[in-house]
C-alpha cells in the first residue's frame, strides 16, 4: 500500500478549465432545457406545454426521414473511411523524410474549413463547368448533383470521405507506429504471411486508436451540417437533409423555438447513446481479445 503524501494543489490549476467548461456547457443546456418544455408567446409571455414539444417533433415524418438518412450516411461513412484509413496508412513510408511528406500531404484536407469544402465540391463536381462532374457525363454516365437525388447524396458521401478520411489515416499510422519491431522480427522468423502479421499483430495493436476513431468520425458525421449545406443545401427535394440541417429548419426557417429545443434535446441523447454502444461493444471486445 502506498502510504506517500500526495500532493494535489496541481489540481487548482485544472480547476479554472472545469469551471469555464462547465458553465459554457451548462447554461446553454439548461436554456434549451428550459426552450423544451415552454411556448414562447414574447419576451416576457411563456406557457408551460410539458412534453407537447417533444410529442409533436417525435411525430414528425419529416425527422423520421432525416434520421433514416442519417443513419444510413453514418453507416457508409464507417465502412468506407474506417477500412480506406487502415490500407492507406499500412502503405505510407514508416520513417524518413518521405513518411513526413506523405502525412503533411494526407493531412491537407483537415486543414481546410468545412465551408470552403463544401463550395469546393460545389465547383468540381458541377455538370457544366466540374472537372469532376464533366469527366462523369463524358463516360457515358448521366450525373448531376442538382437534380438527381441519388448523385447529391452520394457527392456528399464521396465529399466527407475525402476530408475526414486523413483523420483515420493518422490516427492508424501512429498506432502501427507504436508496435515495436520485434513483433516483426518474430513474424519475420516465424514465416509469417503479410496477412498474418495484420491479423495477428497490427490489427490488435491497433484497436485502441481504432476505437476513438469510429467514435470522431461517427460523432462528426452524425452532426454533418455545414458541407451538404453548403453543397447541395438539402436538397433535392430532402435528399441531403440530415438531422442537423432538420434543426436548423426548425430553429431558423420555421423560428420554432420550442419544437428546436425539443429536438435539439433528443438529437443530443441519440448521439449520446448510440457513442456510448458503439464504445461499449469495441471496449468489450477488447477485453474478450486480451483473455
Amino acid at each position: 500500500m502506498d502510504n506517500r503524501p500526495h500532493d494535489n494543489k496541481a489540481w487548482f490549476l485544472v480547476l479554472p478549465v472545469f469551471l469555464i467548461v462547465a458553465i459554457s456547457a451548462i447554461i446553454p443546456l439548461m436554456t434549451v432545457v428550459n426552450y423544451s418544455v415552454q411556448d414562447i408567446l414574447g419576451p416576457f409571455q411563456r406557457v408551460f406545454v410539458g412534453t407537447e414539444w417533444f410529442e409533436q417533433v417525435l411525430n414528425d415524418e419529416r425527422l423520421h426521414g432525416a434520421f433514416l438518412r442519417q443513419l444510413v450516411f453514418s453507416g457508409c461513412v464507417l465502412l468506407i473511411q474506417i477500412p480506406l484509413g487502415i490500407a492507406i496508412a499500412l502503405t505510407l513510408p514508416a520513417k524518413g523524410w518521405r513518411s513526413s511528406l506523405c502525412l503533411v500531404l494526407v493531412a491537407l484536407p483537415l486543414l481546410i474549413p468545412w465551408n470552403v469544402v463544401g463550395t469546393i465540391w460545389q465547383l468540381y463536381a458541377r455538370p457544366d463547368i466540374g472537372m469532376a462532374g464533366v469527366a462523369v457525363n463524358a463516360l457515358g454516365i448521366p450525373y448531376n448533383y442538382t437534380s438527381n437525388a441519388f448523385d447529391a447524396w452520394l457527392t456528399v458521401l464521396i465529399m466527407d470521405v475525402w476530408h475526414w478520411t486523413p483523420l483515420v489515416i493518422l490516427l492508424c499510422f501512429a498506432g502501427l507506429r507504436s508496435i515495436p519491431e520485434a513483433f516483426y522480427q518474430a513474424a519475420k522468423i516465424d514465416g509469417a504471411s503479410a496477412w498474418a502479421v495484420f491479423r495477428h499483430i497490427q490489427l490488435p495493436k491497433m484497436r485502441r486508436v481504432l476505437t476513438i476513431a469510429i467514435l470522431l468520425r461517427f460523432m462528426d458525421s452524425f452532426m454533418i451540417y455545414t458541407e451538404p449545406f453548403v453543397l447541395t443545401g438539402g436538397g433535392p427535394g430532402n435528399a441531403t437533409t440530415f438531422l442537423s440541417q432538420f434543426l436548423a429548419q426548425i430553429a431558423v426557417g420555421q423560428f420554432d423555438l420550442g419544437p428546436a429545443a425539443a429536438f435539439s434535446l433528443i438529437y443530443f441523447l441519440v448521439i449520446l447513446l448510440l457513442s456510448w454502444v458503439f464504445y461499449t461493444y469495441i471496449t468489450h471486445t477488447d477485453r474478450e481479445d486480451a483473455r
